[in-house]
């Protein structure tokens, strides 16, 4: 599971306030929920796309911090893909950026930055 920080200033329930909706939007329909450090996150059990195996999402919540948003995308072994599924394979890290830009507020470039960031101030969390 990863943790995501929202850009300073920002909050992920003004970014995203209904994330139940957001996530079936993204990446297809709910089949259950998931407790995660005591917050309850969406589980898409058989996403959308074929080169998701398993996504779990939601708000990870911390009293007297800012929530994070938590992210879990298992994908299945790209052997294992036919080719219309590897087709699709660009459209999963599509639809996994924009989701990401949208509840942090974030690129790619950026939230990579956090993340070494993070690493480097921590260096016994094992990542």
């Amino acid at each position: 599971m990863k943790e995501y920080k929202m850009r300073r200033g920002e909050h992920l329930e003004e970014r995203i306030p209904d994330m139940k909706a957001t996530v079936e939007d993204y990446f297809g329909t709910i089949t259950e929920t998931e407790e995660y450090k005591g917050s309850e996150l969406y589980v898409v059990g058989e996403p959308d796309n074929p080169v998701f195996e398993r996504i779990t999402a939601g708000t990870v919540e911390y009293s007297g911090k800012k929530d994070k948003l938590g992210v879990d995308f298992v994908e299945r072994d790209p052997t294992e893909l036919g080719p219309e599924e590897l087709e699709a394979a660009g459209e999963a890290v599509d639809a996994k950026n924009s989701f990401l830009l949208e509840a942090t507020g974030r690129d790619a470039k950026s939230r990579r930055e956090s993340m070494k960031r993070t690493v480097e101030d921590d260096p016994d969390h094992d990542f």
